[in-house]
């Protein structure tokens, strides 16, 4: 497989399973049951973080795309933001027109 179809299959894999860990339930529910058991430690609070988790979850992707050193840290740090890109982008179209407004308002809170 080429190392540009690695990179996209990883960097959708790392966007899915943080989506998964972090806004979803589960199959089971056994992400709640999880994040129940974690409670407020660190592991608990990075699976409330989309941008945290998704540094973890870059790092076994990373490894997947390249094993040469001085590519793995730029690949890693990519595919963490790929993903965080692939969810501000599912968070757009999922937004309504009211909440867009509300975003628009002088004062609200923006990342």
């Amino acid at each position: 497989m080429p190392i540009w179809m690695k990179f996209i299959v990883a960097a959708l894999a790392t966007w899915r399973l943080t989506h998964l860990l972090v806004s979803e339930d589960g199959p089971g529910n056994v992400v709640v049951r999880v994040r129940r058991r974690l409670g407020d430690g660190a592991l608990g609070r990075a699976m409330d973080c989309f941008w945290c988790l998704s540094i973890w979850i870059a790092i076994p992707a990373a490894l997947f795309v390249t094993r040469q050193p001085l590519e793995l840290v730029p690949t890693w740090l990519a595919l963490s933001g790929v993903a965080c890109l692939l969810e501000r982008a599912g968070e757009a179209v999922t937004a309504s027109p009211a909440q867009d407004a509300t975003e628009r308002q002088p004062g609200a809170d923006s990342r």
